[in-house]
């Protein structure tokens, strides 16, 4: 596991917000003596420090904590990305779009082969969902009322409604969705 060098971020985030040393000490309530030690490695900031830092820099806490690859991992390339595949005659897959790991919110993409199904019945799950038709038509059977969409439609569907993809059509459809929290 590599170490993560606190004192550099602070200084790199206390430079970006074009603050010295005495500026940020005084609104953490610091002195510049300790700051400095803290920024050059030879002392560590206690929780609540570098709490207040967080505070006064208006960096989330967690940043401080990233690894020089996180942005690097934010990043999913199209031929990288992890798929769901269901057996050939079902005709769906799931592709993850998001970084993993995801907390909060999960990006998917739904391929749905000429008249293939997502599942058999609807179900509902505890997340929050917005879809959007990227290619073709589909039923979204909502709650045992059929909704057609089509290419450039989108919806949001409540949490724990009950819900199926269809594409009925004899071409593919393709359906970009996002949910909150995430649930593959």
């Amino acid at each position: 596991m590599k170490e993560i060098n606190l004192g550099l971020k602070i200084k790199k985030f206390r430079i970006e917000k074009n603050l010295n040393l005495k500026e940020l000490s005084e609104m953490i309530g610091s002195t510049s003596a300790l700051l400095g030690q803290i920024e050059k490695g030879i002392t560590n900031p206690s929780i609540n420090t570098l709490k207040n830092i967080s505070l006064a820099l208006e960096i989330p806490l967690y940043k401080f904590f990233l690894g020089e690859d996180s942005k690097k991992s934010s990043i999913v390339r199209a031929n990288e990305r992890k798929i769901i595949k269901t057996p050939k005659e079902i005709g769906i897959s799931y592709e993850l779009l998001s970084p993993e790991p995801q907390t909060n919110i999960e990006f998917m993409l739904l391929t749905l082969e000429q008249n293939s199904k997502s599942s058999d019945k609807e179900i509902g799950h505890e997340g929050e969902e917005v879809a959007f038709i990227l290619e073709g038509e589909v039923n979204l059977n909502l709650e045992g009322e059929i909704v057609t969409l089509y290419k450039g439609d989108s919806i949001k569907i409540d949490r724990l409604t009950k819900h199926s993809w269809e594409n009925i059509q004899s071409e593919v459809a393709k359906v970009i969705f996002a949910i909150t929290p995430p649930k593959f």
